[in-house]
């Protein structure tokens, strides 16, 4: 049996778990963005593939394969996978859904205390001599504490729920929506609220996402959606880029409709220097927290992650059913 890993070679030998199936399977690994012809010229026929989560699966490159089984995502994430494709070919594509809740929550509640401490701004302060100016100006103005916040969450999935988790100890309110609302008890588990987007939208002191990308959510947040939020509200994007739009936000933060955003995500990626919110000048730049999309990729998760891939790879080999089946 073989395995074809499209990714990082050092990042798939650091978290290789102590499992009889990794020393049965024979893995090649292929760096992201190799070319399906080159990857198929390579691999030879495999049995089992694992990808970076943004690393694309197509249609061709199942094609070179005729004996493949399984494709896996490395992460949560599997748009770039044809999974419409590998059903018709009776392959199954799996994702590891949850695996990375925890880590994402915490990168949603450093972006949402960076904003409200205004942490780029204040850094560059104290770096360039102006510490007394800022910090006499933002006294006046005032410092908002994350316990005093209305928190809106979109979307209520894994990420989301752990999101929630982590804010109760802060006190804050949270609400959310989603497409489906939960039952009363998990509402009450959660200490969350449901509010319908529009309102959620309008209402919130932070906007948070949490939903995939998918038609519908595409450009979720545009200029509209921008335009209804308070003018001192806060987006938090730690889901994908593709959500809100980049141009309109970008505008928003520019004109000073909405406070200041904190984003782990932007799209496309990765980012080019010529990215309409890397070119935000110098006030509106102050109030934009971006990381380079580390949210879920904390040692911990990794080590969840592949241990998750070879199982699954153990019961397809075994000819059972693995879990979270995404296709």
């Amino acid at each position: 049996m073989k395995l074809l890993v499209i990714g990082d070679e050092a990042r798939f030998q650091k978290y290789l778990p102590d499992l009889e199936i990794a020393r049965q399977v024979q893995a090649l690994v292929v760096g992201r963005g190799t070319p399906d012809d080159e990857i198929a010229s390579v691999a030879g026929d495999v049995d089992f593939i694992a990808a970076d989560a943004i690393s694309p699966v197509s249609a061709h490159l199942m094609d070179a394969f005729p004996n493949l089984k399984l494709i896996h995502s490395e992460g949560v994430a599997y748009n770039a996978i044809d999974v419409a494709a590998a059903r018709e070919r009776g392959i199954l594509v799996c994702n590891n859904a949850g695996v990375n809740a925890g880590a994402v929550a915490e990168q949603a509640v450093l972006l949402m205390l960076a904003c409200l401490r205004h942490l780029v701004e204040g850094d560059r302060a104290v770096r360039a001599g102006q510490q007394i100016k800022v910090k006499e100006r933002l006294m006046v103005e005032g410092i908002r504490e994350l316990g005093d916040c209305t928190v809106g969450l979109v979307g209520l999935g894994a990420i989301a729920k752990e999101t929630a988790r982590r804010l109760q100890a802060f006190g804050c309110d949270v609400a959310y929506w989603n497409h489906n609302r939960r039952s009363p008890e998990e509402e009450t588990t959660l200490g969350v609220r449901y509010l319908p987007l529009d309102e959620l939208a309008h209402t919130c002191d932070i906007v948070s996402i949490h939903v995939p990308v998918t038609p519908e959510t595409t450009n979720l947040v545009d200029a509209s959606f921008l335009a209804s939020m308070k003018a001192d509200s806060l987006l938090i994007n730690t889901a994908r880029g593709e959500i809100v739009d980049q141009v309109a936000l970008a505008a928003a933060l520019e004109a000073g409709q909405i406070g200041a955003a904190g984003l782990d995500t932007l799209s496309p990626e990765p980012v080019e220097p010529d990215h309409p919110l890397a070119q935000l000048s110098g006030q509106a730049a102050d109030r934009l927290v971006l990381s380079p999309h580390i949210g879920g990729v904390t040692q911990g998760m990794f080590r969840r992650a592949w241990t998750n891939i070879w199982e699954n790879i153990a019961c397809v080999a075994a000819g059972d059913q693995p879990v979270n089946i995404v296709s």
